[in-house]
């Protein structure tokens, strides 16, 4: 990793091509494996070793029932980041460590920051409520600094929600971060494994046109504003059970998980995110919903995850392209700070 920049793990999007491009082009690339089987993560590992010799990550969701196996296999075929969705429990931090990978859970909140930096992680991924996907209610501009405040001091912090350009990454910097995650600059390059359709659909949507939703899973989520979000926005979560737990049997068949798994995932989000058991059910219907759209191409049954700056971007380059430009724009603006003053009198 020659650039402090992150490629996030997205969901039916950050695989092999794009974890390789980012890797090589000097970033860290993050293997998306919430929605994948374990066996379909050793085939993305193998591929993404395959394309690059560049260290890389594996992005967990801590209430899957075999995370152990996952954090087991990424130890054995040489994944060296262990990027987690939700805040790890100490045992998963401690077994992490053990075995030499670096840690990385995602956090909303500087109290959130703080509990896992007791736990010893390396760095955290401080997501403002700009970012795409799941996030929280507090802006990027005030939940960094507190962040750096508070664990700064202890382990690395890395910015996430908003930032595209070089003069983000400057901003990010002078806050005290190490660097920037991003997620839909990197959804939108050319290495995306999003249909070209979809992409389209993202470069037509203004920076008004996202809302965060309850709607498709229980859970705040960032999301492009389509008719099918502004129909569920309208629906009770009753109205919305049929179709989670259609979503939830249809998301059992993908990965070949056995009812009996499922339960008991549902008991480990249950508890690990303080979920009602209707919130649970609906937890179905984000794998199976983004499916549908960055996947199948399905925009009007599926939601399309976004960050705010999807309004900002205009094209889709290659993830080289994406990177060399933040990098040469970042060192602009400070060769520009260290300029002589050329103004009369200065």
């Amino acid at each position: 990793m020659r650039f402090p920049l992150v490629q996030t793990g997205m969901g039916w999007v950050a695989g092999p091509r794009l974890v390789a491009a980012t890797c090589d082009a000097g970033g860290l690339g993050i293997l998306a494996s919430a929605t994948m089987t374990l066996e379909d993560l050793a085939e993305a590992i193998t591929e993404v070793r395959r394309r690059t010799d560049a260290p890389f990550g594996v992005n967990l969701r801590t209430d899957v029932a075999d995370v152990g196996e996952r954090i087991e296999l990424m130890i054995a075929t040489g994944a060296r980041v262990a990027s987690f969705a939700q805040a790890p429990n100490p045992a998963l931090v401690a077994r992490c460590k053990e075995a030499g990978l670096f840690v990385v859970p995602t956090v909303g909140a500087r109290r959130h920051a703080e509990k896992v930096a007791e736990w010893g992680v390396d760095a955290v991924i401080a997501q403002g409520a700009e970012g795409g996907g799941h996030t929280g209610t507090v802006p990027t501009t005030l939940l960094l600094p507190q962040v750096v405040d508070a664990v700064g001091d202890r382990v690395l912090v890395i910015a996430a929600g908003g930032f595209f350009s070089g003069r983000g990454l400057v901003a990010a910097l002078a806050y005290g971060a190490a660097g920037v995650a991003m997620g839909t600059r990197f959804l939108l390059s050319a290495e995306s494994r999003v249909p070209d359709a979809v992409k389209d659909l993202y470069l037509v949507t203004p920076v008004t046109g996202t809302v965060v939703t309850t709607k498709v899973d229980g859970a705040p989520q960032r999301v492009v504003r389509t008719d099918l979000v502004d129909h569920l926005e309208s629906q009770s979560w009753m109205r919305a059970l049929p179709r989670a737990l259609r979503n939830a049997w249809a998301f059992r068949a993908e990965t070949g998980a056995s009812l009996r798994s499922l339960l008991r995932e549902g008991r480990a989000m249950k508890h690990g995110n303080e979920l009602t058991w209707s919130q649970v059910v609906m937890a179905a219907n984000a794998p199976v919903m983004t499916k549908a759209a960055l996947v199948e191409g399905r925009t009007d049954v599926g939601v399309l995850p976004t960050g705010q700056v999807v309004g900002l971007l205009e094209s889709l380059p290659p993830v080289a392209d994406v990177i060399d430009g933040i990098m040469r724009e970042a060192d602009a603006v400070l060769r520009g700070w260290g300029a002589p003053d050329s103004t009369p009198g200065g």
